[in-house]
This record gives C-alpha cells, structure tokens and sequence, in this order.
C-alpha cells in the first residue's frame, strides 16, 4: 500500500508507475537472490554502490549491476542466505517449516524502489490506502526484511514498509533517527547506533587528552547524524571542534588538508562510509599529509585495503572503532561451496530487476577474505526473524502451528521480546528496538599492516573503556601526540579565551586572594572565602591566622595592671583630698568637682579592660561607652574649672554680675549636668542607630584575620564632637590663665595636660593609619590609658605633692599673699 498523500502527487505516482512496469518485464528472480519457502524473508544488500550522482530524463529505476562492485557487502549478501540455510537445515529452530527469502540489490537510496516495491505487493499489486481491500484473502508474502545497510537507504525505504508493520531489521544502520519509534515502529538493528560509536570517539579523545580535533563526515543522514551527536557529546568538555567538513565523492581535500594544518589540528575523525573514506586517506597520501592521527569510524577501521596501502604509514598513526568481529562457524565452508557450484548469473532462471550480482570472476578466496565487520549483526539479524517466527507459530521441539497466520505485526511483537543467545551473545533489544548487545573495538594499524586489538568499550550490562597504551606505536616515536589550539596554563593561570574557540585562550594569573581550579572552571579566578587567603599564582587558599589580643598577653596584662594602678591613685588621691578638702590646695583644685573627677577617671579606666578577648557586641559598645561618657564629664568639669579661674583673676572685675549670677545659680554644676546628659543621649541614639560590632579586618594583611570592632563613623561622630568641643574650650579658658599666680594656677596644669592628651590621640590616629595589626588594640587601650593618667599625674599628684610634703603653701595665708601680689601687678 502507499499513502493516500500519493494520489495527489501525478509525478510520484508515475515512479511507482515505472517501477511497477519494470516488475512485468524483470522475469523470474536467480537463485542466489531467491529462496522458495513457506515463509519468506526480505533482504536489501547493496552489493553494488553509486559512486557519483546519477541524473535521468525520466523517473526509472537503475541498473544496479552497472555500478561499482562491492565485495564487503556481497560477504553480508552471503552471510544471510547462509543463515538462512542453516535455520532450514536446524532441528531446533522452525521444525517442518522452511525458510525461503527474496533479496535485492539496494545501490541506490533514491533509484532503487523496485525491490522494496516487489516485497510489499500482493500479486504485483500495490493497495493504496483508503480503498476497500480488493486482496483480503492474500497477505504480504514477506514476514520482515534484513537490511538496507546505510542510514540514507533505510530512511529513505522504511516509511514504505512502517505502514503494515513490516519489520526492518537493519544490520548497519546507525542513525540515531531510527530509534524515535514514533516514525519508525516496526524498525530494528542488530547494530549499535551511532550514539554508542560516537561515545567510544568521545572517551577515546578524552583518554589521550586531545581537545583540538577535525571532523570529516560523509554528508548524508550517517554522517550528519554522527555530528551532531559529537557535538553535543563534546559540549560543556574541553574538547573543541575545530575543523568541520561535510565529504562528497567530489570534495577538493587539497583545499580540506591545507586549512587542517592551518589550524595545527593533528587528531582527525573520519565519520564516513567506507568508499568515501578510501578515497580521503587515499587523497591525503598523494598530498604528503603527515603527522596525523587518524580516527576511523566502524565502517572504514577494519579495511584491509587500506591498511596495506602503499604510503599508508606516513600519514601518521591510524586508530579505529569497530565492532567486535566474530567468526561465523561453518560461513568459509558454505562459501566454498557455493562457489563450486554453477554460478547466479549462468542459472536458466530469468531473474527480477536488481537481482544480478556480476560475481563470476571472483573466488572462495575473495570473498573470505575480505573484513567482516558487519558480518555478526547480519547473522544475528536473520537467526532474530527466525527466532520471532519460531514463536508466533508456536513451534514445539518437533514441528510448528502451521495453521496460524503469520501476520508480519505479530512477527514485529516477537521480535521486540527476543531474548536468545547466538555465539555466546544474549540477543535482546531496548524499547527503541536497538541491540543490547555487542562492544566496539579499539584497534590499531600496526606496522604489519593488520588492525591490532588495543582496547575496548562495552555498553552492557554498564558502560565500561579500557585500552593499552604501550601497544600503540606513535608516529612521534614514543609521546603521545598533542593536539592543543593553546598550550595548558601554568598552575595559578586562568584560561582568557581568544576567539571562538574556548580551546584557544592566553593565560592570565590569579591575584592574591583568588585561586583557579583548572579541573573545575580554568576560565575563572575564584574568590577565596573570608577565612581563607592566597597569594598570586595560587591553585587553593589557606586557612588566615585568627588573631586578636587575649588576656593572657604581656602588653594586655601590663596595661590591665597600670589601670589597676591608676583606680588606685585616684582613691589614694580622693581619700588625701577627703582629709583635707578644708585646706586652700583642695578649694583652688576644684573641691567638691575633684571627687566627681576622679572618680569619673575611675569609671572611665573601666574601657581598657574590654580590648582584650574575642570581640563580642558587648565588648565593642564597652570599649568606648564609658570612656565617652565619662571623660566628657571629666572634661567639662575642666571646662568649668579653668571658666571660673579666668572668671576670679580677669573677668569678675571687669563683669562683676556675670560672677555674681555664675555663683547664685551653680553655674558650674549646670554646665556639667548639661554635657552629661547631652553626652548620654548622644551615645544612646548612636548605638541604638548603628551600635559597634566584631569585624574581621582582612584587607591589610591576606594571610591574617584581626578580630576588630567596626564602629559606625555617622552613629558615632555626634558622640565624639563633644567631647572635642569640650577640649577646645577648655584650652581656650585654661591658655586665658596661663598667667595666674604660680601656686594657684590650675590652668597651666589644665593647659598641660589638654596638651598631652592632644598628643596622645595625634599619635594614635598617626599609627592607626599605617597599622592595622592585632596590636592596635593595645595601642587604643594604651591611649585610653594615657588620657586618664595625664589629668591624674599632672594635674592632681603635684597637689598632692604641696599636701604631703610643702605643708606651708597649704596654708590661707600663703594663697592671700599671692593673690595680693598678683592683684597689685595686674594693677600696675
């Protein structure tokens, strides 16, 4: 039957017109090409090939016999009548029911419909679809065909034979195509598809860590087909395809070698038929190529011819896929045999168009010795349709269910289960009708010129590649050949790709901080973590040395215990002070104010003490709190104090009310008070903004991690300008009284010390720029510290001095002579 779609088209129809018209002038089919049986099978061998292009005036079918003879494929012809002959001469397998078949030589995928034509008619008729069935009462006489060999025949015939479930099993075509069983249900092969092959290609390469290869491919449905696959097998690899030509039988491979070796390309693929592959490695000996390693596909690796072709090692180094090749017992005698007897062509049988082999002139000889790659999935594929008819006939040890129809969809549903083993091989196929069985092969051209066995690939029951070095012979003479566009990177050099090839890249080096793993991304410099550093050039980061300022430290434990000092001094001085706060050392010193001065010192040492440990919340808000807080106080306490000794000695005689109002309202107390308060809201609104926290300091030392406290600069800055205003006025009013008595100027002391403690935070501020070590910390404490003992030490203890040890300058008197002294010289 054909589609309904044909009737609209006048010019197919006309093909199938001559076609059919060829058939009722082709007479009676030859023996080699026609087995009588009860059931017969199918087979389409292309025992001749169109070797260029073929062009009629008229649809017509070709003369097979006039092309180019293939003796590989004239094995593959023999290999099944030979199968056939053996399941007929079985015991076991179809008893009392003969197997009989009905071959065609397939040489063309476009002018070769006669014998696929011939097997799906019913008495010479074809039934269109969609007209009642004139021919109920007579079926198909074939049950499934063996065949065609390529991938372009197959798709081109097998629609013809998909309409009524005719089973194809095809012994060589490999296009991944044919496994969608949505075009193609009633297909199967007893050859690996091209995705296996492609797989081998692919871990081959991989083994020898080639990543800059060509591919050259025959352009039909094969070889298409088997690009594509690569290309997306090698996708997301380090593999690059280079080079990319589609072969015909007129490609110019002068021009193809000349941009090969432009590229530097020493790994070559060669996905094409077995002709076309002849005539490329025949084209590169005449062109002196070299130097090459040459990757044949299964149709071409196994090639006697070539392999012994004069000049054939100076091309380079030749590696093939194949499938595994296995002999067939008894196939050498049934050819000798069959060569002894009376030849197809000298038969008096007339035969069907297609079915003349030209094959007089050659031997036993000949045809046993050429390669037989494909011999096994031919052998297999007769031995699949038996076994499926064994089934759908029922048959028992002695003989079958004859009168069961043998319908070919029934045929199809058995082949689909098969599960038998031939030679030692379980044959099975998947879902999508392709074997579970079978391996490729890794072979060799050796010296000897035979394919020697290297290694192998295997796909059941999981995928497993092997292959042994030492037996390969390079043409460099020892090295495995590099096939690189760029030379792999220095460790610690990411790959900047150059061009569009990500193959071909220059090499740029990490900087410190980063690192490139070639195994994972080569492309990219990877950030190391926060805990981990690295210098230029690395390949991996190092953990950073954690560092911070424990207790337990020399520096930290003598700053702790000068603190310890210091709370102690303002005691010893708050208690001399409380002894004699009557006497006029204490009154000028400040009184009552000196007790809230020293012991806001003594609140603020409290600071130093949170430098030191792992950093924490509290730690850092703890740090700077209370020595904010407390040292405004202090300062503002200095701020009244140095006010009021400018205000005694300069202003009172000239502003007497301002004095008077100063003392009527404590003016001093509200002064203090203010800045307190103001000071505690300042510090509460910054810290609830934007409170100090840990910090890992890791930009000013990358093998290190200083733990720190990061403070909020805007949170912070408010809490710090008063304390800075504070200071300014107290300079302002003690440097005003930089000539007061010498006994009773407290403002020279005042000035002194606000002098020191500007020094102190000059310096810090100077270090802390060029230093950002564990030991800043120290540093800070050890500023804090010094701030507190310059009041202590040069404004307090030389009071104490007077006290203890100049008890006649304690006394009214002395105060009142220096205060008329001064009084007359201001006068004056």
């Amino acid at each position: 039957m054909v589609t309904t779609t044909m009737r609209h088209h006048p010019a197919l129809l006309l093909l199938l017109e001559s076609f059919l018209l060829v058939f009722t002038t082709c007479s009676v089919p030859g023996s080699e090409f026609r087995l009588e049986g009860d059931y017969f099978m199918g087979g389409l061998f292309d025992i001749h090939y169109v070797s260029e292009s073929l062009h009629f005036k008229r649809p017509e079918a070709i003369d097979c016999s006039s092309q180019p003879f293939s003796l590989s494929s004239y094995q593959r012809f023999q290999l099944m009548r030979f199968a056939v002959e053996q399941i007929n001469n079985s015991t076991n397998l179809l008893p009392n029911v003969s197997l009989g078949y009905e071959i065609f030589d397939q040489c063309s995928d476009i002018h070769s419909f006669s014998g696929i034509l011939n097997l799906i008619s019913v008495s010479g008729l074809i039934q269109p679809w969609g007209e009642p069935n004139k021919y109920q009462s007579k079926l198909n006489k074939v049950i499934a065909v063996v065949g065609p060999f390529s991938s372009t025949d197959t798709l081109t015939v097998a629609p013809l034979l998909m309409m009524d479930l005719i089973p194809v099993v095809s012994y060589g075509a490999a296009s991944s195509v044919l496994s969608k069983k949505a075009s193609f249900p009633s297909f199967l092969r007893t050859v690996l598809p091209n995705q296996g092959i492609i797989c081998a290609i692919f871990k081959l390469i991989q083994h020898f860590n080639w990543r800059w290869v060509a591919f050259l491919y025959s352009n039909n449905d094969y070889g298409i087909d088997g690009l594509e696959l690569f290309q997306n097998r090698i996708e997301d690899t380090e593999i690059c395809l280079a080079f990319i030509k589609g072969l015909r039988y007129d490609t110019n491979y002068f021009l193809t070698f000349r941009e090969i070796d432009a590229l530097r390309i020493k790994v070559i693929i060669v996905f094409a038929p077995k002709v076309m592959a002849e005539t490329l490695i025949e084209s590169a000996i005449q062109l002196n190529i070299s130097n090459k390693v040459w990757i044949a596909g299964d149709t071409w690796s196994l090639s006697k011819k070539l392999s012994k072709m004069e000049g054939i090692r100076n091309i380079g180094t030749v590696l093939g896929l194949s499938q595994t090749v296995m002999n067939i017992p008894g196939f050498r005698e049934f050819i000798y045999s069959t060569k002894s007897q009376p030849l197809c062509e000298s038969a008096e049988e007339n035969m069907f168009c297609n079915q003349v082999c030209n094959c007089s002139s050659l031997s036993a000889e000949d045809v046993t010795s050429i390669e037989s790659s494909f011999s096994f999935p031919v052998y297999s594929a007769v031995y699949a349709t038996a076994h499926a008819l064994h089934n759908v006939l029922q048959c028992g040890v002695v003989k079958c269910n004859r009168n069961i129809t043998a319908h070919p969809h029934l045929v199809l549903a058995e082949l689909k289960k098969s599960n038998f083993t031939l030679l030692n091989q379980s044959i099975q196929f998947d879902e999508n009708g392709d074997p579970k069985f079978g391996s490729y092969a890794v072979v060799f051209w050796n010296q000897s010129g035979y394919a020697e066995e290297v290694g192998f690939y295997k796909f059941h029951p999981s995928a497993y590649f092997n292959i042994s070095n030492s037996k390969i012979k390079w043409f460099t003479g020892g090295e495995v050949p590099i096939s690189r566009c760029s030379p792999d990177c220095p460790g610690g050099y990411k790959k900047k790709q150059d061009g569009i090839h990500k193959c071909c890249f220059k090499c740029e080096i990490c900087p410190n901080g980063t690192y490139v793993n070639s195994t994972e991304d080569p492309f990219t410099c990877i950030n190391c973590k926060e805990t981990e550093w690295s210098e230029d050039g690395s390949t991996s980061c190092n953990l950073r040395v954690v560092e911070y300022v424990p207790f337990t430290d020399t520096g930290a434990t003598v700053i702790m215990f000068m603190t310890w000092v210091l709370v102690g001094l303002t005691v010893a001085v708050a208690v001399l002070f409380a002894i004699n706060h009557n006497t006029p050392v204490v009154r000028s010193a400040g009184g009552p104010m000196c007790f809230l001065i020293l012991g806001c010192l003594s609140l603020c040492s409290l600071s130093v003490f949170f430098y030191f440990g792992t950093p924490t919340v509290a730690f850092c808000v703890l740090r700077s709190l209370p020595f904010l807080l407390f040292y405004t106080v202090c300062l503002a306490c200095f701020v009244v104090r140095s006010f009021q000794i400018v205000c005694i000695f300069k202003i009172a005689a000239k502003i007497p009310n301002l004095h008077s109002l100063w003392m009527k309202y404590h003016g001093q107390w509200l002064i203090i008070t203010a800045a307190f308060v103001i000071q505690g809201l300042l510090l509460l609104i910054g810290y609830s903004c934007g409170p100090p926290r840990p910090y890992n300091e890791t930009l000013w030392y990358p093998e290190k991690i200083i733990l720190g406290c990061d403070s909020n600069l805007k949170a912070t800055l408010s809490s710090v300008v008063l304390p800075l205003l504070m200071c300014s006025l107290c300079f302002i009013f003690s440097y005003m009284g930089k000539d007061l008595p010498k006994n009773y100027n407290e403002a020279k002391a005042i000035t002194f010390c606000l002098l020191l403690l500007i020094f102190t935070w000059i310096v810090f501020a100077t270090v802390y720029m060029l230093y950002r070590g564990k030991y800043i910390q120290i540093l800070n404490a050890l500023a804090v510290l010094s701030s507190l003992y310059s009041f202590l030490l040069w404004y307090f203890l030389p009071k104490c001095y007077i006290i203890i040890f100049q008890p006649h300058k304690n006394t009214q008197q002395y105060f009142q002579g220096l205060i008329q002294s001064y009084t007359k010289t201001i006068s004056q």
